[in-house]
């Protein structure tokens, strides 16, 4: 994956609270309600099931446990300062993460746009052990989110960047800047659901044929579908695509997330063992590579009604 390198970066779709010295509320925090998270609720079952509770002690050891921090002052300057242009985003992995979020962000805003519908862009939050949202006090255990109560209703995508590494680490995934393009492009298809109304007109619960797995599995797609086509969307209108190319292997790298934090494998593997798709509330691996693909494949967000179908994969 690369970057034209004379395409400007937009860093104020980006909040850094990374160097943030708010005050700590301590502890660990369950989920709070109405954040949708890539793993979260899969973390969040694993952990009450199998560690004795999210509050509480034991649980698996997933991401950071450590302080919470109370808000969170927004320091973007060095940001600003690092991530000028392409350029920096092939050089550098912060700048890498603002390109992907200024591509995918110009990909909604123009396709709302020729519907008629005016996109409303969320800022990326970037945070360090934990975050206190609209949707109550999280920590990095609950991995990449999206919280809708924030900005007036407008939405917050969270995200701390040690999650990246963790994929590798804990999921055994392959990781690479796609991967993580994938994971970015998930948590913007549940904003697009959250401008679209699509969020509150689904019940939750869990199972594999779950209002909670479609809205994932739609997710997904969502994602897909700005990958194909993220060579050619540009940042600016009339301007050029950030993102110069995308390789098979980028696109394979992504896939094998999905797999990786399906709910099958995460209870199989990260678990006891024990599949019980009564739990499921992400979709299987199959599931979220399938529709991955068909976002992919089709380039076409109305191919992604995972609620009108009976066939989920």
């Amino acid at each position: 994956m690369e970057f034209n390198e004379d395409v400007g970066l937009d860093t104020s779709q980006v909040e850094d609270t990374r160097s943030s010295p708010g005050g700590g509320i301590g502890g660990r925090a369950a989920l709070g309600g109405g954040g949708i998270g890539i793993v979260g609720l899969v973390i969040y079952f694993l952990m009450s099931q199998f560690g004795g509770g999210v509050g509480g002690g034991g649980g698996i050891p997933l991401g950071s446990t450590g302080e919470v921090r109370d808000g969170g002052q927004v320091d973007n300057a060095n940001l600003a300062e690092q991530c000028r242009t392409g350029s920096d985003a092939n050089a550098k992995h912060d700048c890498a993460l603002v390109a992907i979020i200024n591509s995918i962000q110009a990909y909604w805003s123009d396709q709302f746009s020729r519907s008629g519908v005016t996109y409303k862009p969320a800022p990326t939050r970037f945070f360090k052990g934990g975050v206190n949202t609209g949707c109550g006090s999280q920590t990095s255990d609950t991995g990449p989110f999206y919280c809708p109560a924030d900005r007036n209703g407008d939405g917050l995508v969270y995200i701390d960047l040690a999650f990246f590494p963790q994929l590798q680490r804990d999921f055994g995934a392959k990781g690479g800047q796609f991967a993580e393009a994938y994971v970015l492009a998930h948590e913007y298809g549940h904003h697009v659901q959250n401008l679209l109304g699509t969020s509150n007109r689904v019940k939750r619960g869990s199972g594999p044929n779950s209002d909670s797995v479609r809205l994932e599995l739609q997710a997904d797609c969502y994602a897909g579908v700005w990958a194909k086509h993220a060579t050619t969307t540009p940042v600016q209108k009339g301007g050029r695509p950030l993102i110069r190319n995308v390789s098979q292997e980028d696109i394979n790298a992504a896939i094998d997330v999905a797999e990786k934090i399906g709910d099958d494998y995460i209870q199989k593997n990260l678990g006891d063992g024990t599949v019980d798709k009564s739990k499921f509330s992400h979709g299987s691996s199959e599931q979220r590579k399938k529709w991955f693909n068909t976002g992919m494949q089709t380039g076409d967000p109305s191919r992604c009604n995972t609620f009108d179908t009976n066939s989920l994969g």
